[in-house]
């Protein structure tokens, strides 16, 4: 009895197939093997043909059917995971009507920030717990304005999540998670945001018809199974978002815990168990997969832009060259706990969300000459990436979270043990890393929605812990030291 999940990237799609009883990955593959391409018409566009992500499904899909050997009809549910924040338009016969405005393109901005304003940033906070930014809604909003024509020939809007998952099924439907991402959520009624969409002079008509996260939410048609090489009436029974998904792969789904991934960027994703927001929206709220009437779950997202960029670029310009991460790691070890007074921060990739959208840069202070080397400023810049994440975990604090545990994949910054035993130290959570991957995760989640496991802990019994980093009682004052030093040089 196998399981089968897909993540739709922005670089790539992959597709894993899972053995639902040991829980072990059979074959995963993922296409294309460059990174896929962004269509870029203008300065802050950023947009991508929805058929490509479905070409990519098609040939992973192949791919991993052949290196597992499962007979399709052997799978028994399917689980979606996705880019969040897209937007994918069709007409009535569920054609798409023009590219997929992804996440990253930033034209929306405007639009939302004129929608804050109007409604007021109380209103807003307290019904969408975010403003309504450069999200979803704020995208239609732009093609409703820009492209009036072809906004009238939108029959349903989408995520890309439910745009696969319509191309598997022949049906269109979303999840209280996928809205809540894209600002058409309002926690306090309990329901679409009519707000929103009257500001915007949206139709609520376009938006799909609400199926719970974790439920049957198609099956395979026909064509699709011919298309895939799957079987016909194969069920869809799981989708969510990648951030929401990623916590769901480590088995993040109650108060208090938190994912994290270190790469390009950094994610702190943690899950509060009450409907709350930060005044200044430094973080975004959505739900999270397991977030219902009956149980607050919301998904508190840090995003840090200089995070792994910060060490690749350590790499690149301070250490020795020709080095590898992990022999940089052995010369950042030389220097103390707080770098001997050397502070860097991390904010050299843009505007961060966290500081208000501010765009400070990336600094070094603290340097003497005749005391510190290439040793302190390496472990500075791992440091100060780690206390930008500290920085933002008291914002979710603030809003009630109760930080005790990090669940990462062993990957990227994570590899770094200074980097771990630094956020162990600093935030006195304890860090437990996994090997596993957001396909899988989908899979798995496909398998609690089919009734397959009887809930998340079964589902991930078999998850496979590679290490725990306690946090270190004897050095706890040294970080928290070098953390208020770095927090100082912040705010001077």
């Amino acid at each position: 009895m196998y399981l089968l999940g897909y993540d739709i990237g922005s670089s790539s799609v992959k597709a894993s197939i899972v053995d639902a009883e040991s829980g072990k990955c059979a074959a995963s593959a993922f296409y294309p093997k460059s990174e896929a391409p962004i269509i870029a018409v203008k300065k802050g566009w950023a947009e991508q043909e929805p058929s490509s992500w479905w070409d990519y499904l098609k040939q992973a899909t192949a791919d991993i059917l052949a290196a597992s050997g499962a007979d399709p009809k052997d799978i028994k549910a399917i689980g979606i995971s996705y880019q969040m924040h897209g937007l994918v338009c069709v007409d009535k016969d569920m054609n798409v009507l023009r590219p997929s405005i992804i996440w990253c393109d930033s034209r929306a901005v405007p639009y939302g920030q004129k929608a804050f304003d109007s409604l007021g940033h109380e209103e807003c906070l307290s019904h969408l717990l975010n403003s309504p930014g450069n999200f979803t809604a704020s995208k239609l909003a732009w093609v409703k304005e820009n492209e009036p024509e072809l906004y009238g020939r939108i029959f349903k809007i989408m995520l890309p999540g439910d745009y696969i998952a319509m191309k598997l099924s022949g049906e269109i439907c979303t999840t209280v998670s996928g809205l809540s991402e894209g600002m058409f959520w309002d926690f306090k009624e309990n329901a679409v945001s009519k707000m929103l969409l009257d500001h915007y002079g949206i139709d609520e008509s376009l938006i799909p018809e609400i199926k719970p996260t974790f439920s049957e939410q198609g099956r395979v048609s026909a064509a699709a199974a011919a298309e895939l090489g799957l079987a016909e009436g194969t069920p869809i029974t799981y989708r969510g978002g990648d951030q929401p998904n990623n916590a769901l792969s480590l088995n993040v789904f109650n108060p208090g815990e938190i994912a994290s991934t270190a790469g390009t960027s950094g994610v702190v994703y943690g899950v509060l168990g009450d409907v709350n927001y930060d005044p200044k929206s430094r973080v975004n709220t959505f739900a999270h997969v397991n977030h219902s009437d009956e149980q607050t779950r919301l998904g508190v997202l840090l995003c840090i832009n200089g995070t792994g960029i910060l060490n690749s670029w350590m790499k690149r310009n301070v250490a020795p060259e020709g080095i590898s991460y992990a022999d940089m790691n052995d010369v950042a070890s030389k220097a103390p706990i707080g770098s001997a007074g050397v502070s860097i921060l991390p904010f050299g990739n843009g505007a961060e969300r966290m500081l208000e959208n501010r765009e400070v840069g990336s600094s070094i202070h603290g340097v003497n000459f005749n005391v510190h080397d290439k040793s302190h400023l390496l472990r500075a810049a791992q440091e100060g990436i780690v206390f930008s994440f500290k920085y933002g975990i008291e914002v979710m604090e603030q809003m009630g979270m109760n930080v005790n545990k990090i669940h990462a994949g062993h990957a990227n910054m994570f590899l770094s043990p200074i980097f771990r035993d630094t956020l162990a130290g600093v935030t006195g959570a304890v860090i437990d890393l996994y090997d596993t991957d957001g396909s899988v995760g989908a899979a798995k989640g496909a398998g609690i929605g089919a009734g397959i496991y009887k809930d998340n802990n079964e589902a991930f019994a078999t998850l496979e812990k590679l290490a725990v980093i306690e946090p270190s009682v004897s050095d706890a004052q040294a970080y928290a030291d070098a953390y208020e030093t770095w927090k100082s040089r912040l705010n001077n």
